[in-house]
């Protein structure tokens, strides 16, 4: 569920609003008669306003039902391929593994503890010949355990995934995962390479990779093989080895419950191995996998409430038009109201409670949509996830809604809305009674009251306090509000020294220029996992630019004067069509503001989207280093014979060197300081003086050049070198370390720890990225072989290797024909270039899922301006009729409105554009996400272009039926009729 934490809170809020107003619709009679009266008699009316309601809170909650799917998916993967295991305990082979597993079956009467199971278990290769063909899977578990045994493991009457009666001596059960790599059924045989020895078998039955049919030893798809007892102690007496010992505990509470004993039983677990906990590593794979479920959903949930954010603030802006439109309409009738005796605020009242009810009257249709969008989102999510894959491993999304986000997403809307109706009839309020009753237009230019001046500067100076701690630490959200805060306050003071016009001017201007500057006067800004900062960036943006432009229009038209002026019906239709979005700012500059921050955000993902493209093939230089594949096998059966085998083997000819690395598993701690919960590493170990090609964006101080940094870690075992995604959970990748910066990393087997200091930060790492069997948090510490041995000792060992080869050598071909060569070491090759373009492509798709779900800003923005248009022809009725009377014809009222909706969408798309181009640029040169993407900044003219155009269209589309019925108008009763 998204934001279980805010539920409380937002319900509290939610019920206090509707007490309000509630009391106000039982004390205030007049006000509530009022309210329903024009419910009554403006349906079209109320249809806009709901309509503007409905795509507030659908956007809301279809955010929140996409982290609500991830989240359920990821959970999901689990319990299914978990199932009762929650806790995971593996030995090393020999008499020390047989010991572990008899101290852990005291954990039985563990009050805690539903079942303990004992197994063993080996990495293995596997063939097939479906139809004569051959096919090959690698990446197989081969498992040997009793399945009475299994059948009865978890707690009672529970299924532990596995039951049955034993494979024969002969015969393999194996999970429908292998079955479908291998193309395998019961009674087909299957030959699998056990320590490095092929043997047939014939495939007894296939059993759903479930519960533990689907456990391994840390991917999230496991390749799974079980034995008939006693085959694989057999087949590895005759290897002159021993299988690995794994020891399967259940917690009490049953699959998903089970887990939150997690912490206790782990306790328990090495109390009960005593001094052999050094020697055994204690996995929690339940509790891992639903901790990075909920970063992962929350993560990617933040990530679309943040791009929905700038489609909420357009519905609220659209029922802020739509509520100064309805106001300016009825002013005559306020005026009335107040010259009767009517307070201000049982008006404030009255207007609140027609808009409340317009706003829960969209909560349902609100709802179904949400659901319907996330379930949308979900689809296409699936096939992007499908595509990201570890190990050969991928999420599989499985859409879900839960009843915490449902409510959140109501309660989030309804209060948006309830605010935005409430702020706007107490700005529709404060009107001159007299000139409200003889309809003349309000008159600004009043200098501010000495209340509102004192009260004013006070906030102003306040917050410019505050901005210059903020902006010296470089607080992301601080550094953009606190300047435009006190500058905004700062207006008052302004206009009793200068015009008001001067004044605005000067502030928004002031404004957007800190917007656009502060990443570059202050890049760590950007340094941040939270979202907040580019919702708060793109609204300061695209408000501040339009409060200049509405403020300017007349300056900005100066241009096309000649042509507005024609003695024309084209330049009379043009001067109408500007004519009132100059005289009403305020409605124009809230339409302008839809416009361009949906514009803004479209075009940044778009630019986006470019420089990742643009910048794949610096990535894959980076990434490669010369090295065309990254090789991941089992040591127990390659040894040192894999590596000779290479350099002197059939591929050889096509092989210019290899690069052998040792490999370990530990945890270490956040140099970045972003989490003190121990972080899933991979050590690598790379061999002095064999990699000096891959490159860093940052070396420790008196380390010249990126040879240097290797001699480092060659010479001096304190010194490693991460990446720039050590430790990221979601989010912008950020700058959160640098070279100096320690981590202390240990040894989960020993307890040993050692701090290490970082020598340099690599410009990419993919290489070092484990290929198989690792968790999607797994992340690479890179250090010397010397310091990889003393921290780990002989558990550091030759598991992976990086290939260069030959000019003219297919890196694709070449994968294949190793892995097929090495099919008993179970090798798998990885084409890095390969890879690191499939998850770019993944990416560009992902940022393409963010624009449609946009487009449902876009539409709130369009869906404005029609609003706009549609109350126009009826705020515009006897004007209309008055210019019929005097000769205008109807084509030139049509083309005027036309026009008009041309030119606000034209302001909107033109700012927007310009805003996202200049934003994304300056993102570009100055944050650290945008590191090692040295592709050069495109300038993406078609994909705007197209976008523009799109909007543009859709825009007069939008204004095609208000102007055909501004132009059908009678000119003899439109004068006649008010209404």
């Amino acid at each position: 569920m998204m934001y279980p934490n805010l539920l409380a809170p937002l319900l509290i809020a939610l019920a206090l609003a509707l007490a309000v107003l509630l009391f106000v619709a039982v004390r205030q009679p007049v006000s509530r008669r009022l309210a329903f009266r024009q419910l009554a008699r403006r349906r079209t009316e109320a249809a806009l306003v709901i309509g503007g309601s409905v795509l507030g809170t659908a956007i809301i909650i279809g955010a929140l039902v996409v982290g609500d799917t991830l989240n359920f998916s990821v959970r999901q993967e689990a319990y299914r391929t978990l199932g009762p295991v929650d806790e995971r305990v593996v030995a090393p082979p020999g008499p020390a593994g047989r010991t572990v597993t008899e101290r852990l079956a005291s954990l039985t009467g563990d009050p805690d503890v539903d079942g303990v199971l004992s197994a063993q278990a080996t990495q293995a290769s596997a063939v097939s010949r479906p139809g004569g063909r051959t096919v090959a899977e690698p990446r197989v578990l081969a498992w040997q355990m009793d399945f009475d045994d299994a059948a009865r493991f978890g707690a009672p009457n529970g299924s532990s995934g596995l039951a049955g009666p034993n494979p024969e001596p002969g015969e393999v059960v194996i999970n429908a995962a292998l079955a479908q790599s291998l193309r395998a059924g019961a009674g087909d045989p299957v030959t699998l390479y056990l320590f490095g020895t092929p043997q047939t078998y014939r495939v007894e039955r296939v059993v759903p990779e479930q519960g533990l049919a689907g456990v391994g030893l840390g991917g999230r798809l496991n390749r799974d093989a079980f034995l008939a007892p006693g085959t694989l102690d057999a087949a590895a007496r005759a290897a002159g080895t021993e299988p690995r010992s794994v020891t399967f505990v259940s917690n009490r509470g049953g699959v998903e419950r089970g887990e939150t004993l997690t912490p206790r039983v782990t306790e328990d677990i090495r109390e009960a191995l005593g001094p052999l906990a050094g020697q055994a590593a204690v996995d929690t794979p339940k509790h891992t996998v639903l901790r990075d479920a909920r970063q992962a959903g929350d993560s990617l949930g933040a990530l679309f409430l943040m791009i929905g954010s700038f489609s909420i603030i357009a519905g609220a802006l659209l029922l802020v038009n739509i509520f100064v439109m309805l106001g300016e309409e009825r002013k005559t009738q306020m005026g009335m109201v107040r010259a009767i005796g009517m307070k201000r605020s049982r008006l404030v009242g009255s207007f609140t409670l027609e808009g409340a009810v317009y706003a829960l009257l969209s909560a349902l249709p609100g709802v179904a949509i949400g659901v319907a969008v996330g379930w949308g989102v979900a689809v296409v999510a699936a096939e992007i996830f499908s595509g990201w894959s570890v190990g050969g491993s991928s999420i599989r999304i499985a859409f879900a809604v839960t009843p915490t986000s449902i409510l959140n997403g109501v309660a989030m809307g309804l209060l948006i809305a309830f605010a935005a109706i409430l702020a706007t009839s107490v700005r529709i309020s404060r009107f001159n009674i007299i000139a409200a009753i003889r309809d003349l237009p309000s008159t600004p230019g009043r200098r501010p009251r000495r209340r509102l001046l004192v009260v004013c500067s006070v906030l102003s100076i306040l917050f410019a306090l505050a901005a210059v701690p903020a902006i010296a630490r470089s607080q992301a959200d601080a550094t953009y509000l606190m300047p435009a805060l006190a500058l905004a306050f700062a207006t008052p003071a302004l206009m009793r020294v200068m015009p008001r016009h001067a004044a605005t001017t000067l502030v928004a201007g002031a404004v957007l220029a800190w917007t656009l500057l502060a990443p570059v006067l202050r890049p760590r800004i950007f340094d941040t996992p939270s979202m907040s900062v580019y919702v708060i960036q793109g609204a300061l943006a695209a408000f501040s630019a339009v409060v200049l432009v509405s403020d300017n229009q007349k300056a900005l038209l100066r241009p096309v004067r000649r042509l507005l002026e024609r003695p024309s019906e084209s330049g009379l239709a043009a001067r109408l069509a500007v004519a009132y979005p100059l005289a009403k700012r305020f409605r124009t500059g809230a339409t302008l503001v839809m416009y361009t921050l949906i514009v803004f955000v479209l075009v940044l993902l778009t630019e986006i989207s470019g420089i990742l493209r643009a910048g794949v093939d610096g990535v894959v230089t980076d990434a490669t280093a010369g090295y065309s594949l990254r090789l991941d096998y089992n040591p127990q059966v390659a040894g040192d014979r894999l590596v000779a085998e290479l350099r002197n083997g059939p591929s050889a000819a096509r092989i210019s060197a290899v690069t052998p690395l040792l490999n370990a598993a530990g945890r270490a701690t956040d140099p970045g300081h972003r989490s003190t919960q121990p972080l899933d590493v991979a050590a690598v170990g790379v061999p002095d003086g064999a990699i000096t090609g891959i490159t860093f964006r940052e070396r420790l101080p008196g380390l010249a050049d990126d040879a240097a940094v290797w001699h480092a870690l060659a010479t001096d075992p304190r010194y490693v070198v991460l990446d720039g995604f050590f430790g990221s959970t979601g989010g912008p990748a950020g700058d959160y370390y640098d070279p100096g910066d320690t981590l202390t990393v240990t040894d989960p087997r020993t307890g040993r720890s050692e701090q290490k200091v970082i020598a340099g930060v690599l410009d990419n790492g993919m290489v070092f990225y484990p290929g198989t069997g690792a968790s999607s948090t797994t992340y690479p510490v890179v250090m010397g072989e010397r310091s990889i041995r003393e921290l780990y000792g002989d558990q550091a060992q030759n598991a992976s290797a990086l290939v260069s080869t030959r000019p003219g050598t297919s890196a694709d071909d070449l994968a294949a024909q190793v892995q097929g060569e090495q099919l008993r070491s179970s090798l798998v090759a990885t084409p890095i270039a390969s890879e690191i373009r499939h998850q770019f492509d993944s990416s560009t798709a992902f940022f393409r899922l963010m624009q449609g779900f946009l487009a449902l800003g876009l539409g709130v923005g369009i869906t404005g301006l029609g609003v706009v248009m549609v109350r126009a022809v009826r705020e515009r009725r006897r004007t209309i009729g008055i210019l019929r009377a005097l000769g205008f014809r109807a084509r030139t009222v049509q083309r005027s409105f036309l026009w008009e909706s041309a030119f606000v969408a034209s302001e909107g798309i033109v700012l927007g554009s310009l805003l996202g181009v200049l934003t994304t640029w300056l993102m570009y040169r100055n944050s650290a996400a945008f590191e090692g993407l040295e592709g050069g900044f495109p300038l993406e003219w078609t994909s705007i272009c197209a976008l523009a155009a799109a909007t543009f269209a859709a825009s007069l589309l939008a204004t095609v039926g208000p102007a055909r019925r501004a132009a059908a108008i009678r000119p003899a009763r439109a004068v006649r009729v008010a209404d």
